[in-house]
């Protein structure tokens, strides 16, 4: 099985890039985020590799960071979800944009992605509410907060000033972000006016 694939691009396709090493050239599928963040031809890269083998067909996926191929693979244990769905999330999303997704229970969100419709969209972030905290990476600080606000059983300080956030016009990703830092800095007491006072300071950084 091939892990990572350490060589130069020698071409870039509209989804997959093919990569040199020392004369081999591999055949790798990627999102288009991966592949809108890779150099030009010619120069280094390094991409982590799933690779699927099946009788008909042997396929490699590249991915820049290992958190993005663990969420690949963890996006398939979801039913209806293969490979080419996968990546498509992964195209849409990142890796913490996804992990606040799934804690919210945002399904427009997962449903932006292509070839998701709202059955897939809902069984995503249904299915992996409780797996999406360990994939989290960047985004694990406010995880606990975002999902009690997905579950609906945030205070309800909290909760009223994301969804006045919300109605300003920020996502509630953003929202979520934005009161668990005024939380910090108005303190756990704090009331929702406050909450959407401090709040709007931190979105205007």
């Amino acid at each position: 099985m091939i892990g990572k694939l350490k060589g130069t691009i020698d071409e870039i396709g509209d989804d997959y890039v093919l990569v040199d090493v020392h004369g081999v050239c591999y055949e790798v599928f990627c999102s288009s985020r991966v592949l809108g963040r890779m150099g030009s031809v010619g120069e280094a890269i390094v991409l982590f590799i799933e690779t699927y083998v099946r009788e008909d067909q042997f396929k490699l996926f590249g991915f820049l960071t290992a958190l993005e191929r663990e969420w690949f693979n963890l996006l398939q244990s979801v039913q209806g979800v293969g490979a080419k769905v996968a990546l498509a999330v992964l195209s849409t999303l990142t890796p913490s944009e996804l992990a606040n997704a799934i804690a919210l229970q945002d399904k427009t969100a997962v449903s932006r992605a292509q070839g998701v419709g709202p059955k897939v969209a809902v069984r995503i972030v249904t299915e992996l509410k409780n797996k999406a905290p360990a994939f989290a990476g960047e985004a694990s600080a406010n995880i606990g907060l975002k999902q009690e606000l997905g579950e609906g059983v945030a205070a309800a300080p909290v909760a009223d000033a994301v969804s006045a956030l919300t109605n300003l016009g920020y996502t509630r990703d953003q929202a979520a972000n934005a009161v668990a830092a005024a939380l910090k800095t108005a303190g756990e007491d704090a009331d929702s006016a406050k909450l959407i006072r401090f709040g709007l300071k931190e979105l205007s950084r």
